[in-house]
Order: structure tokens, then C-alpha cells, then sequence
């Protein structure tokens, strides 16, 4: 029976394999995307690679390299280098971080920092140019210099290059002060007496990425290598720096470079990767079913040019309707040709773009069915949704298990049906911004954690535990709890008469209200104190304020504190509390309290405000004087007493109880910390400034927080508001450096101490008393400068904070000394060790710490020392102390007895590479660890033992509390029970703490357990990893199709544990998918077996349908711009039985920039809207601009790796603001912020500005009222300042000829006058053949120089080639601009909405700040007219100027849509705008924020799928009643569909709208409508044929109306294209 079986299949293979044959051959599609920079070495990938995972691998990997036989490398081919590669990488690697290391590397993922490196290698060189290479370079390279300008011209960002080799060298070493090619000169360098100071000249910089020899020391001079592992310099070199590292000469830095011209000089291993372009993978392709009912397809002849066949065999061990044809392929390989051919039959035939409706309802749950019997489901899932159309209607055939309907059913009671969601670890990862980057690095930071975790010997159980813990909110909703009876209320909303006519009613604050309209109801809701001093200036104008607030009845309770400066001044500088002289503060707060007292509040208040008037009466009006205060004191007080003022003010002198309150007013502001910030505003305990803005912008941030409050009941009539917030998050304590907006700086402690070389080991911590033996989850660790004063003051605070008592802290003391330190510093060192060490339960151990500190301040620090007497005396004293505090000084004497001041350097040398090279600490500097977090005390700042205690309180309540708790719970296995000491548990609590903090993961988690998963779940088990993923996914969405793949590539290198519940939507109505996709990963098969070539990953479409149109689309990460390099096809119009011979269709795809996007926000005030910025090397600070949109504040640019440079441009914006540094908490003012890009994640900065003193009431935007007033000043605007600098926004000039947009001129071929500035957007030959056209009519019409803007995104590179050479021969300007698609805005999913938004949401930010106006023409428009008359037109003040559609063609009416319904009602009389043709006037547009509003209208439009069905044309006249447009004449703009023939004479241009009605081909409609068009097309041919070198029929080809296949089998279900205009 078998056999009759297996004959009978292979007569069938035989008909139709024979049948077939005669058929059309199966096509392919292989997409690649390439790096724009040259190849990498993959040898210098592999070590930086492994020094993500720790410093010392890099170190140990090239001595590896070193060590590796050279003998047989020759042998070798790219694969094999690669495997051996590997084996050194797990050799100093284990378990799932070898796995991961391998697939970084096939990934190439750090390419990108060698590319950084060669940026600097670049700097290197040019800073010393080579003198005997100058003569011959200027002699025989003239030429080539100016092509190197051209090519830096045409872009700037192309400073990654790589290197020349200098004088054919491959290696040299930077010092600053010199280079050295040569290792014998630097080693006479190295050892040669340096007469110059170290200071003679500037250390090259070091950065945070840089590789620093673990050997070096902290403050010797600094010598970089620029050199690549595996050449014979390099060696030379290393082994010298080595030496002197280790004697303690240079700090020896590693910066990997292989100069152009090396490629010979390395091994051949070394030199895999450098030969062939960089492709990169972890991106997808799509190749989508087009609709074309329009037909819009070019029909000249496809171009015949370089076929880039590829060798590549398709996987045929995939299923294909059931066979598995590598198998049958096996049994019967004689009949391989008609197995194919049967193969490709059955991939061809089973392509479905529709089905029946019964059959679309339940495809959901049968896809999930499939997937979850699979043998292997997620390699199902993926073959499922990438190859859809092929698989669909076998999918709709299979039977279905109801078990798995109903567990889907009853999930979607939990989650929405199409919902998908993911979380690594519990953390939820956005699904939307998801890239194989970004989960790579997220999985190897918590791989590394685990690994950290597994040598502390924290058992698995527990390591997952601490995995699965979710990190706090990054929440900057500090506020400072202000409670006290120091706080002076003027108001009280519940109980004053003057409220009493308010509502009470608590509910009435969840009522809508207009936008700014206050709610007037009669409970304490917002309460606004100024903390401030009565005698500034400051103070004095925020009383006015609040006066002036509440006597105009704001719904607020308004109170002030006060404080005196000086006195907190004097506390700073002395601990003595007597003999503190009455200052005017002072003075003024003891009046205040008796007025209040005696008269009220309110006359206590005026009284203040009399100062303020006498203050500014007077002639000195910034100080303020005694009488001034006393005057006002007799003014406010006279008619309130019977007896004179003036003796009530003689008998306050001598009162000490009001004294006495206003010292405690002002220690109590002290104790706070608030007196740093001069005056400031506490709103509901929020910090502000003390300005009126400020408060309102704050009070309307905290309505939402109160109306959610009061919805769930948690706020009622009984409340105390401010109680309740400030009980549930209030701090004690202000300190701006510890409680910031920025994220705080951490370190992971625990990678130090695994090495065993840690300096933990030696650190004796201090508690406070009687609680030495129990648990201290918070350790601070103190770095202390020994030699300056700011290091002994936070010395002696740190003991004043345990000797009041600190229950779960304890301190260790890490002395920065330096190595010239004398014998007084190396005794006190010793003497505070030993005393920890020995005495640590003793009871006054700590106040004799701090009388042996002051000792040594006194002795040493303000008396220099004298010599041997008086380090005898110290040391007598200190004995003397000892025995005073009841510790025994025995153990001091026998310490100091054999002190070994080498031992003492040993010590101090290892501790400063510790801060340095972990924690990156120079010496000289102060600051508390705690628990990882870094705190710098830097010169403007100080902490005092209040600030430990509110760091202490912080810390363990976010990050530390939840890890004592599971840390806690450990049954600890291989740890001697000994060793389990309170110390042992405090450590580890600090070591995990401390890495975990380094985690970089959302603090949003989900509950995914409630999720029923027996029937419809992927689970994969794995009880070893230490990587759990949770997901959600609808198998059939574009998300899910690129999660099968993300998932399949984890299982396979991590095999992490899963558990993925599949949540298809349930009724279709359309197929989900009508694509095909690919996710392109990296394989090792990518590296050749046979020579040294690497291919590099491709997405590879195999048997695609040859008779539908396909376009081609790309999902890349949101920072990649990428642009087609090489595509001989249409890739907008991919027909494939159009192919002829050629097998595959290729396109390549270049990664052009990487996108640096940012937030930028001014304290307590909106986004600063306008704001330039501009970015560049230290040597050319602008290489790139941009503006700050209103729209949170974003703005983005195009870099590449590198080292960056960002700062404010200069004219208005660094006028008016300066950039603030708060990385560390501190509010220092920086010119320019760095930014290092070194990974092809991208980066999202976020910048913080203020005001400059003097400015703070200064507009950005200067907006002219009228255009007299404007023309009279434009030489003074801002926006003709900025054409002095402004030269390419984001859309750098690609190949912009010289040449300003406004100015008049004479152009090429004698056009002359102002030039004409006209943006179009094409994309597929057919409308890069409409474009050229377009352009043609334009140039014939007038005579004035033109300049055409193009977006360069979707042109094709035939376009970009022939465009150049097109501008030369006609005599216009061109330039290609482009703009990323920013993640906040709601992004479109088809290729044609995407290009109708890209015509309008981006026009304030798209174009070169120096233009003013630009023209937009349709690509497909023909032009009659001289467009000089359009751009010279008045459009009457309006940001934008359209044609209204016409209305003649009475034939169109029952499509005029405008004209009825909703359109009719919203547009209230206006016409309702084409949006073929439009004028934007950009300097108008950017100062009314016309661009910020439409993309405010678009983000609330478009998430509804019905809204925006004609996006570029609804959205602007939909928001034409906030952005105005003026209507030009109805001649501007004739399309057929619309208007009638009687006004096409007039038309002065000639739009080829698609025509509903008639849906006549684009083509046949131009040929039939347009007179002169067959001409400017034939004209337009022959010139392109002529640059491409192609031949052009004179005859047009015959239009083919009846083009089989090309138009979808059935109408989709709504016309999207019938209003386009594109």
C-alpha cells in the first residue's frame, strides 16, 4: 500500500514538475543594509565586546591574542577565525554570557565603537600633522585634498572615517605633548628626567569608555595607543606602556584603531571583517500586496544594469503545504529538478489576498491552534505571520479545538483582544519601541547580574527573586515636609469669613471646567509658602506677590517662613551659638511674630510690605537699613497702639522670648536646607521658584494628582491635604544634589570585590553606639581628601550623624591620599584605622575619632607641621585622648611602632585605583557612597549629617528595603557558618543593592499569572536561567510578526524561561496581514568557510508571487535613517514577472546617520519653544542644527559614532539661556554637554536650561506685530541673525549647491533675481518620472535662479544619480533634506500616509532655519505659469496659503464630502482646501507654532482610524481655525476630476488628481489632459537615459489597460487614494 502511495506522489511530482518547468520560474527578493562606514575588524570587536562584561577581560583577551600560535592562522578562513575568536571568549567567559558574547559579535554590535575610536585617532593626527609629510602631501595630493573638502562638505557627519596610515606607520602613542610612531623614541621619552612641569602642556582627555591598564596609576601622565591587536607595533608598544604602567610612569590607555593602509600588517584573522562592507541586521523587511487600483506604475523599460545574483539556497527543510522537501529530496534525488518545480508550484499557487467572511472569523484562533501543536512553536509562529498570504487559506481549512477558543475568550475578559504586551524579568518593555539592540543589552545586563550574584554565592532561588523585583518610579515628586509652627498662614480657606460664600462641595473639582479657569471651593487644597529672607530684595517682591494673590481671591492658603542668612551663615562657620549679634533679618522676624502676636496676621503681613515700600523709596534700594524697617514697624503699628511705637520698639530689644523664636525659625530653615536656594516657594511642599508662574504651572500639575485622589475616595471633606501628602511622601530634608530631577549617579560595587583584590576587605565600618552587631542594610561610604577642608568637615559630620544615632547605617572611610603625603597624614590615617578596626564596641569610640580629627585640623591642617617634635606631640596626644575615652593605648603603640610608610603608599595607591578606575574618582575629591549611589561634595556644595540621614531614609525606602527582605529569607548553602555575621549579610546587602541600582529597565510591571495558559500558551521551561520572559501577542500583527523572530533568536542563544499567551483578535472582518516579512539576524553561515569574506545577514524572500505589486518597506530601529544605495527596480512597485531572467531582485540599503533625539525643559516654565541648538567636534562645534519644538520640548539630529559636542548656537538662544549640567545633582552652568555614541541604539538626552540673570523676562521669539514695524527691523530679528550660521536643520545638504535662499542673484543660464524655493516628495519611478517633469515645467516658465528641496527618504538611487547631473545641465539648486519620525508622535503604517504626513508635520523643523518661504508642488503637477508670481504673492499675514478645491465639475458632486455632514459643520463657511499646491510662509509658521499646533491636531486625530482618511489635505483645513490659510486664486491649481474645462485655459498649473469616478491610470490621464506633457516626458527620459547610460524608445509604449495581475482580485473596503493628491 505504501509503495502504490509513494508511486502515485512522484507521477504527480512528475506532471505537474513537467508542467511547471514550462512555466514561469519562482522568484526571490534579498534585501541587505549596510554601515556607512568601512569594515571593522572583528578581533578588535571581540575585545571590546568583552569588556562590557568586565575592564580586566580586555586585558586579558590581548594577552590571549599574544599568546595564540600564529603558525597555523594562515589556514584558517573567516569561519574559522570566528570560531576561534570564540573559543578565547569563552575561555574567559561561562555559561549564557559566552552564548551571548557569540551572538554580539555575529551581530557586529560593537563596530560602532571602533568607529568612535577612529574619530579620535583622527583628532590625534591632525593635531600634530606630520612635518615631513606636509611638502609631498601639498605637491602630490592637491587634488585630492579638494575632493576630501567636497566630500566633508557634502557631509559633515562623516567624521567616523577611518584614519590614513600616518608615513605608512600603523601605531602611535599620544601623550598631548607629543606623538611617538617609533617605540624606542617613547621609551627614551619614558625614561628620560622631564624638565617640563606636567602641567606644560594639556593631557589628552580620558572618557568614560576609554580602556585604562589596571596597572596604572591615578596621577601619572597620560600615553594613548591608537593601534589594532594582532599587528607588530601594537605588541612593541604594549609591552613598553605595560612596563611603565606598572613602575608607576603613564596611565596607560587603549584606543583600537587599524589606519587605512594597515590591512597588510595584521594577521590574518585580525584583518576578518575589514575588506567587506559592514551589513548589519536586527531590522525587518516587509513586502506588502499593493493596492493598484490606480495603476500607478511606470512603464518605461526596467534598466538593465549589474545583476547582483546571489548564491544563496533556500532552507528547505521548511514545510511547505505539508512536505518537507529536503527529505524528499533525500530519498529521491534523481527527480530533484521536478521536486523543485513541484516545490515552487505549491508556493506559488497558494499566495490569498482575500477570503470569504466565514472563512476570516475564527483565523485568530486557528493560527494559535497551529502554533501551539507545533512541534516547534515559535519557528510556526514566525513561518506563520511572515509568510501570510502563502499560509493563509490553508490556515482557514483547520479544524478548531473549542478548548482553545474558549481560554482565549476568557483572557480577553482581562486583556483587549490584539493586545500586545512583553516583559523581561517583569519589567514591561515597550512593544512598539522594541529593537534586538536594545533586548540584547537588557538581557546581558541581567545575565551579568545573575553571574555577579552566583559569586557572591547567593543561591538561584534567590538570584531570580532579586531578577524579578521591579525597580522604583524615577519620580522627582520630592516634597519637603514644612509642618511646624514656623510656618505664618495669612489665610484659611475653610474657616475665613471672606470664603464663605464658596462652595464646599469637594466633588466639584471633578467637574470640567475651561482651560486656565480656577475652582473656588472652600477647602485647604493648595498651600503656597515663601521661605525666604525679609531683608533681600527677593523675599520682600514674593510677599508683594502673595499679598497681591490673595487679595485678588486665589484659590490658594498662602503662608511665608522666615530665616535670617547671616545667621546661617555664622552656624555654617562656627559650633559656637552665643555671642550671635541681632542682624536686620533677625530684627525683622521678631517684629513680624509681635505684630502677629499682638495685631494680627494680616497687619503682619502689611507690615513686610511697608518695608518693600520703604525699600524702594529710598535711594539705595537693594540694601536694606535699619530705619527703613523701624519706619515701617511706626507705619504699620501707629494706628493700632495707644503708646508710641517707638518705645514698644526699645522694649522688643530687650525681649528674648521673640529672639529666641527667630533663631529657631531660622534653624529650623536650616534643618530643612532650603536656605541654599536664596527664596524659594513650597507648593503642597513642592520646591519652586518664587515666581507667580511657577506657582500657577505648579497648581495646575497638581489638580490631576488631587481630582484622581478624589475620585477614589482617598480625599474627602474631612481631609487634611497637606497632611496626607506630606505623610505619604514627604522628606525632612531639601538637598538639591540628593533629591533631583536627574537620574542620580550610580556605581555597582560588587564587580570589584569578586576579583578578591578589593578594597573592602581592609574597611573597618563605624556604627552608631550599642548597635555594632546587627544588620546595616545602608552603607555610606566616605571618600575623604585628607588634606582639604571640605574632607574633614564631612568627616566630622558623618561621626555627628552616628553619634545621634543611626540604626541601619554604618560608615566606612576610604582616605584619598595623596602620594606625597607626609608622616603627620600617614599616623592620623593609621591611627583612625586602627581605632575602627580594634575598638569598633567601645562606647566613646566615635567622639574620640572626632576630637583625634580636630586634633589633627588644629596640628596639621591650619599649623603646618614642624617636623619629628611635632608629629612626637601629635602622637602623645593622641594617646593622651585615647586613654581619656577610656580606649587602651597599647595597641596604638605597637601599631605605630612598626608603621611602614611603603606599605602605607601600597594601600593608598590600591584604594585610589579602586575610586578611579570604579568608581571614577580623581584624586582630591570628596563624597559619600551609598549603596552604590555616588554624591560628589564638590567646592559649591556641602553635606552635613542631616543630609546622611536624609540620603539614608531615601535610599532604603526605594531602592534597598525590598532586597533586605528577600536577602533576608536566604538559606545560605556554600558559606561557612562562621563567615554568616551581620557584617557578611550588611555586605552583600550592599554589593547586590549597589548592582542592581546599575539595572536599566522600566519600573512598570503586569500581571500576567491572572492569564489562563493550557490551551492557547507557548511555555518554555527552563529552571537554570535566570531570564524569564512574559508575553502577550497576537501572533497575526505586524508586532507579533516581529517578536517570533526577537524571541526565536533569545531561545536560541539564552534559552531563557517563556510563558506566551496568544491573544488574537477574535471576528475578523480582513485579513490581518497582507505582507510578507522578514527579521534579519546574524548567523556564524555569514562568515565564509572557504576564503576571508564576511556576507553578512540579508533578509531573503524566497517564491514570492509573481503577479502582484509588492512594495518594499523597512522596520529598523527608531534611531536608524536609512536610504537605498542600490535598487535597479521600482522597489515602491515590485512586480516580479517583470524580472525576466534574473532570478532575484536585490536592493542594498545604507544606515546614512544614526538620530541623537532629545527633550529639552526650562524649570518650572514650558518647553523653551525655538531654542537653536547645534552640535560638533571639539574642533568643529557646528556641524548640525536644530530648534526645539513646543511639543515636549523635542528636537533630534544626525550623528554618527563619535564623540559629540552639544550646545546652545549662538545669536538669541545663548543671548537669553545657558545649558544646565545636573547629571551629578549639581546646578553647575556648562557650555557644551558630551555625548558619546558608540552603540547603534541611539541615545534621548535630555537637557535642562535656565534663564541667564537679567533675562528672565525675555521672549525667545521676537514675533513683529506688523510688517512695517517688521521690515524696518528685520535686520535685527532673530530669524536674519540665524541666516548667518543657519545652514542644514536635520536635513543636512547632501548635494546642495553654493548659494542663499533669499537673497538676489544671478543663477546659472542667465536666471536672475530672488531665488525660488519649491519642495516636493516622490517616491517609485513613476513619480520620480512625474518630478523630473514637474521640474522641467518650472524651469520653462520663468527666469528667476530656483531652488527644489526633496525629501530624501523614499527617492530612489537612480533618482539621486541623475538629479546632480539634471541641476548642472538646467541651472537649479537642489537639496535632499529628511527628518525622523519622532516616537511620541503616533506613527502612520502605510508607506503612502507616511509620505502625506511627511508634507506637512514637519515644515517648522525639516527645512535650514535661514529659509523663509517655500512653495510645495505636487510631484505629479505640470506648471504654466511663472511660480516667482506665487512666491512673490501677499499672503496677508497667514503661516500657509491653498487653493480651495473648485467646484465646476458638476459631475463630482456627489463627492464633494466638504460640502455636507461633518466637514460642513466644522469648516463654518470656509472652503475646504487641495493640497497639491501650497505656499508656506516658514518665518510666520514658526513664530505662531504652527507646526507644534497641527502636530498637536494630528497626535488627538489620528489614533481613530476613520479620522485623517486624506491626511495631508484634512488635517491642515481642519486646523485652519488656529492655523489660519489664506485661499489663493482659483487659477492657481486645475486638476480635471474637480473642475471643469472651461477654466483649463486659465489654470496656471495642472494637477493629475485621481479621478474616483473614472479611476483612470495616472499615465494615460497626463498623456490625454496635458498637451505638453509627452514632450517635457520624452525630454526628461532621454536626459536620464543619457546619464544611466540606457537607450529610450521615441515612441511611447503602447499604455496596457488590461495589465493582468497587477490590480488586487477584490476592491478594498474603503477608497483611501480617492482624495490623494500624491
Amino acid at each position: 500500500m505504501e509503495t502504490r502511495l509513494t508511486c502515485a506522489f512522484i507521477v504527480l511530482i512528475c506532471l505537474i514538475g513537467s508542467a511547471s518547468a514550462q512555466n514561469r520560474r519562482p522568484k526571490n527578493v534579498q534585501v541587505a543594509v549596510r554601515a556607512k562606514w568601512s569594515g571593522t575588524p572583528l578581533l578588535l570587536e571581540a575585545g571590546e565586546l568583552l569588556s562590557r562584561e568586565r575592564k580586566e577581560h580586555f586585558w586579558e583577551f590581548i594577552e590571549v591574542w599574544h599568546h595564540t600560535d600564529k603558525d597555523d592562522l594562515d589556514s584558517y578562513n573567516a569561519k574559522g577565525c570566528l570560531n576561534l575568536f570564540l573559543k578565547h571568549g569563552h575561555s574567559i567567559l561561562s555559561g549564557p554570557l559566552a552564548y551571548l558574547f557569540e551572538f554580539s559579535l555575529t551581530l557586529r554590535s560593537a563596530s560602532p565603537r571602533l568607529v568612535l575610536y577612529r574619530q579620535l585617532a583622527e583628532e590625534s593626527l591632525s593635531s600634530f600633522p606630520p612635518v615631513d609629510e606636509t611638502n609631498s602631501r601639498n605637491a602630490s595630493e592637491n587634488s585630492e585634498t579638494n575632493d576630501h573638502v567636497e566630500s566633508r562638505k557634502s557631509d559633515p557627519l562623516d567624521v567616523g572615517r577611518n584614519p590614513k596610515s600616518p608615513n605608512g606607520k600603523c601605531c602611535w602613542v599620544d601623550t598631548g605633548g607629543a606623538l611617538f610612531f617609533d617605540a624606542a623614541d617613547l621609551k627614551s621619552w619614558l625614561y628620560s628626567p622631564k624638565d617640563i612641569s606636567r602641567d606644560s602642556f594639556q593631557q589628552p582627555e580620558i572618557f568614560e569608555f576609554d580602556h585604562i591598564h589596571l596597572d596604572s596609576t591615578v596621577g601619572s601622565l597620560v600615553a594613548i595607543l591608537y593601534g589594532a591587536l594582532g599587528t607588530g607595533c601594537f605588541r612593541e608598544f604594549h609591552v613598553t606602556l605595560v612596563e611603565a604602567a606598572k613602575e608607576g610612569k603613564v596611565k596607560y590607555v587603549v584606543r583600537q584603531v587599524l589606519p587605512s593602509g594597515c590591512e597588510a600588517e595584521i594577521d590574518r584573522c585580525g584583518a576578518v571583517g575589514v575588506n567587506n562592507s559592514l551589513n548589519l541586521g536586527g531590522y525587518g523587511v516587509e513586502l506588502a500586496l499593493k493596492n493598484m487600483e490606480y495603476k500607478a506604475m511606470d512603464d518605461s523599460m526596467i534598466k538593465k544594469g549589474v545583476t547582483l545574483e546571489d548564491p544563496r539556497t533556500e532552507d528547505l527543510s521548511q514545510e511547505v503545504r505539508g512536505f518537507i522537501f529536503s527529505k524528499i529530496l533525500e530519498r529521491r534525488p534523481e527527480l530533484t529538478s521536478e521536486i523543485m518545480a513541484f516545490r515552487d508550484y505549491l508556493l506559488s499557487s497558494t499566495v490569498s489576498d482575500t477570503l470569504d467572511v466565514w472563512e476570516l472569523k475564527d483565523l485568530g484562533h486557528q493560527t494559535a491552534q497551529r502554533i501551539v501543536q507545533a512541534t516547534d512553536p515559535l519557528q510556526s509562529m514566525q513561518e506563520i505571520n511572515q509568510n501570510f498570504p502563502s499560509v493563509v487559506s490553508s490556515l482557514s481549512r483547520m479544524k478548531l479545538n473549542e478548548s482553545i477558543k474558549d481560554e482565549i475568550t476568557a483572557n480577553q475578559r482581562m486583556i483587549p483582544p490584539g493586545k500586545s504586551l512583553m516583559a523581561l524579568n517583569g519589567a514591561l518593555i515597550n512593544i512598539e519601541e522594541i529593537d534586538l539592540y536594545l533586548l540584547v543589552d537588557l538581557v546581558h545586563q541581567d545575565l551579568l547580574l545573575a553571574d555577579h550574584f552566583s559569586k557572591l554565592k547567593i543561591p538561584n532561588s534567590t538570584a531570580r527573586k532579586l531578577l524579578l523585583t521591579l525597580p522604583p518610579s524615577e519620580s522627582n515628586m520630592f516634597r519637603v515636609d514644612f509642618r511646624s509652627s514656623h510656618v505664618h498662614y495669612l489665610n484659611n480657606l475653610e474657616e475665613d469669613a471672606m470664603y464663605k460664600r464658596w462652595r464646599s462641595n469637594l466633588k466639584e473639582i471633578l467637574m470640567p471646567v475651561f482651560p486656565g479657569q480656577l475652582r473656588y471651593i472652600r477647602k485647604n487644597l493648595f498651600h503656597g509658602v515663601s521661605v525666604i529672607d525679609p531683608s533681600t530684595v527677593c523675599g520682600l517682591q514674593s510677599i508683594d506677590m502673595l499679598i497681591s494673590l490673595y487679595e485678588n481671591n486665589f484659590p490658594m492658603r498662602f503662608g511665608v517662613v522666615l530665616y535670617s542668612s547671616k545667621l546661617i551663615q555664622h552656624i555654617h562657620t562656627s559650633s559656637d551659638d552665643n555671642n550671635i549679634e541681632d542682624d536686620i533679618s533677625t530684627s525683622i522676624i521678631r517684629l513680624f511674630i509681635y505684630i502677629k502676636e499682638n495685631h494680627g496676621i494680616q497687619t503682619a503681613f502689611q507690615f513686610l510690605s511697608n518695608i518693600n515700600k520703604l525699600r524702594g523709596e529710598s535711594d539705595s534700594a537693594d540694601e536694606l537699613e535699619m530705619h527703613q524697617v523701624e519706619g515701617a514697624f511706626v507705619e504699620t503699628v501707629l494706628p493700632k497702639v495707644k503708646s508710641p511705637p517707638q518705645g514698644i520698639l526699645l522694649k522688643l530689644e530687650k525681649e528674648q522670648t521673640y529672639k529666641d523664636l527667630a533663631h529657631e525659625s531660622t534653624i529650623f530653615v536650616f534643618k530643612l536646607g532650603l536656605s541654599k536656594l536664596q527664596c524659594c516657594l513650597l507648593m503642597n511642599g513642592l520646591v519652586l521658584d518664587s515666581n507667580e508662574e511657577a506657582l500657577i504651572n505648579s497648581m495646575n500639575d497638581e489638580m490631576p494628582r488631587i481630582q484622581e485622589q478624589v475620585y477614589y475616595g482617598h480625599i474627602n471633606s474631612q481631609t487634611d491635604v497637606l497632611d496626607k501628602f506630606l505623610s505619604e511622601s514627604g522628606t525632612t530634608r531639601y538637598n538639591p544634589q540628593i533629591i533631583n530631577s536627574g537620574k542620580p549617579r550610580f556605581t555597582s560595587l560588587g564587580t570589584s570585590v569578586l576579583g578578591g583584590e578589593g578594597v573592602f576587605n581592609d574597611i573597618s565600618y563605624l556604627h552608631s553606639p550599642e548597635t555594632v552587631d546587627d544588620l546595616k542594610p545602608v552603607t555610606h561610604l566616605l571618600v575623604i581628601d585628607i588634606a582639604s577642608k571640605k574632607g574633614m568637615k564631612l568627616l566630622h559630620e558623618a561621626l555627628h550623624y552616628l553619634i545621634d544615632g543611626s540604626e541601619r547605617a554604618r560608615v566606612g572611610v576610604l582616605f584619598n591620599v595623596n602620594q606625597g603625603a607626609d608622616l603627620s597624614t600617614l599616623l592620623f590615617v593609621e591611627v583612625f584605622q586602627v581605632t575602627a578596626s580594634l575598638h569598633s564596641h567601645k562606647k566613646n569610640l566615635l567622639h574620640y575619632l572626632d576630637d583625634v580629627c580636630s586634633l589633627f585640623e588644629h596640628n596639621h591642617m591650619l599649623a603646618p607641621s614642624q617636623g619629628a617634635e611635632s608629629t612626637q606631640a601629635f602622637i602623645d596626644k593622641v594617646f593622651q585622648l585615647a586613654e581619656t575615652n577610656g580606649l587602651s593605648s597599647k595597641a596604638y603603640k605597637s601599631t605605630l611602632a612598626h608603621l611602614s610608610s611603603e606599605e602605607f603608599r601600597k594601600h593608598s595607591n590600591k584604594v585610589a585605583q579602586f575610586l578611579y578606575q570604579q568608581i571614577g574618582l580623581e584624586s582630591g575629591v570628596n563624597a559619600v557612597i551609598t549603596n552604590g549611589r555616588v554624591t560628589v561634595v564638590n567646592d559649591e556644595s556641602s553635606l552635613l549629617s542631616h543630609d546622611l540621614n536624609l540620603l539614608e531614609s531615601l535610599e532604603f525606602t526605594k531602592r534597598i528595603k525590598h532586597i533586605v527582605e528577600i536577602i533576608e529569607e536566604v538559606k545560605w548553602q556554600d558559606v561557612d557558618p562562621d563567615t554568616l555575621t551581620s557584617k557578611f549579610i550588611s555586605d552583600t546587602i550592599m554589593f547586590v543593592s549597589s548592582s542592581m541600582a546599575m539595572r536599566d529597565q522600566s519600573s512598570e510591571g503586569a500581571r500576567f499569572e491572572v492569564l489562563n495558559a493550557e490551551y492557547s500558551a507557548i511555555i518554555l521551561n527552563n529552571e537554570n536561567s535566570s531570564i524569564h520572559i512574559d508575553a502577550v501577542i497576537d501572533p497575526l500583527s505586524p508586532s507579533g510578526q516581529k517578536l517570533s523572530s526577537i524571541l526565536r533568536v533569545l531561545w536560541k542563544y539564552v534559552q531563557p524561561s517563556m510563558r506566551i499567551v496568544l491573544n488574537p483578535l477574535s471576528s475578523l472582518v480582513d485579513l490581518p496581514l497582507k505582507n510578507y516579512y522578514r527579521f534579519v539576524v546574524p548567523t556564524v553561515d555569514d562568515f565564509s568557510s572557504t576564503d576571508y569574506t564576511v556576507n553578512g545577514p540579508k533578509a531573503f524572500f524566497a517564491n514570492m508571487p509573481l503577479s502582484k505589486t509588492l512594495t518594499m518597506n523597512l522596520d529598523v530601529p527608531d534611531p536608524w535613517l536609512v536610504e537605498p544605495v542600490i535598487a535597479v527596480h521600482d522597489l515602491d512597485n515590485i512586480l516580479l514577472e517583470n524580472l525576466g531572467e534574473t532570478r532575484t531582485l536585490q536592493a542594498v540599503f545604507e544606515l546614512e546617520s544614526l538620530v541623537l533625539t532629545g527633550h529639552c525643559s526650562e524649570k518650572d516654565h514650558d518647553p523653551p519653544r525655538g531654542l537653536q541648538l547645534i552640535i560638533g567636534t571639539k574642533s568643529a562645534p557646528h556641524l548640525v542644527d536644530t530648534l526645539v519644538m513646543a511639543n515636549l520640548g523635542y528636537w533630534q539630529m544626525k550623528v554618527s559614532p563619535g564623540v559629540w559636542y552639544l550646545q546652545l548656537a549662538p545669536g538669541r538662544s545663548s543671548e537669553l539661556y545657558v545649558l544646565k549640567d545636573n547629571d551629578d545633582g549639581s546646578h553647575s552652568k556648562t557650555l557644551s554637554k558630551r555625548i558619546t555614541i558608540n552603540d547603534l541604539r541611539g541615545t534621548v538626552v535630555h537637557l535642562e536650561v535656565e534663564k541667564k540673570k537679567g533675562k528672565e523676562n525675555e521672549k525667545l521669539l521676537l514675533s513683529d506685530v506688523n510688517e512695517k514695524t517688521q521690515d524696518a527691523t528685520e535686520g535685527n530679528s532673530w530669524n536674519s541673525n540665524f541666516i548667518k550660521w543657519a545652514s542644514g536643520l536635520i536635513g543636512v545638504s547632501d548635494h546642495s549647491k553654493q548659494g542663499g535662499c533669499t537673497s538676489l542673484e544671478r543663477g546659472k543660464g542667465g536666471r536672475q533675481g530672488k531665488t525660488i524655493n519649491i519642495f516636493s516628495i516622490a517616491s517609485g519611478h513613476l513619480y520620480e518620472r512625474f518630478l523630473k517633469i514637474m521640474i522641467l515645467s518650472v524651469l520653462k516658465n520663468t527666469r528667476r535662479p530656483v531652488k527644489f528641496w526633496f525629501i530624501k527618504n523614499y527617492l530612489s538611487p537612480q533618482f539621486k544619480d541623475v538629479i546632480p547631473r539634471m541641476a548642472d545641465e538646467y541651472g537649479f539648486e537642489f537639496q535632499l533634506i529628511t527628518y525622523k519620525w519622532p516616537t511620541w508622535l503616533h506613527k502612520q503604517k502605510e508607506k503612502q500616509r507616511i509620505i502625506w504626513a511627511y508634507k506637512i508635520l514637519f515644515l517648522d523643523v525639516i527645512f535650514p532655519l535661514s529659509l523663509e518661504k517655500v512653495i510645495f508642488v505636487d510631484a505629479d503637477q505640470i506648471v504654466r505659469a511663472d511660480m516667482g508670481e506665487l512666491y512673490d504673492m501677499d499672503i496677508k499675514g497667514r503661516p500657509l496659503a491653498y487653493t480651495p478645491f473648485c467646484d465646476n465639475n458638476k459631475d463630482m458632486d456627489g463627492y464633494r464630502f466638504w460640502r455636507q455632514g461633518f466637514w460642513k459643520e466644522h469648516l463654518r463657511g470656509r472652503s475646504y482646501h487641495i493640497s497639491a499646491l501650497y505656499v508656506v510662509d516658514l518665518k510666520k509658521f514658526r513664530e505662531t507654532a504652527a507646526g507644534d499646533n497641527l502636530r498637536v491636531f494630528y497626535e488627538t486625530l489620528s489614533k481613530d482610524p476613520n479620522s485623517l482618511s486624506n491626511l495631508d489635505q484634512d488635517l491642515p483645513n481642519y486646523a485652519q481655525h488656529t492655523v489660519p490659510i489664506f485661499s489663493l486664486p482659483q487659477e492657481w491649481l486645475w486638476c480635471e476630476s474637480w473642475c471643469g474645462n472651461a477654466t483649463k485655459s486659465k489654470a496656471k498649473t495642472i494637477d493629475l488628481c485621481n479621478n474616483p469616478m473614472t479611476k483612470e491610470p495616472k499615465l494615460q490621464g497626463a498623456r490625454r489632459i496635458v498637451s505638453e506633457w509627452p514632450d517635457l516626458d520624452l525630454e526628461a527620459r532621454q536626459f536620464t537615459a543619457k546619464i544611466l547610460g540606457d537607450e529610450v524608445a521615441i515612441q511611447e509604449p503602447p499604455l496596457d489597460l488590461h495589465q493582468s495581475g497587477s490590480v488586487m482580485d477584490s476592491p478594498p473596503s474603503e477608497d483611501l487614494e480617492s482624495k490623494a493628491e500624491l
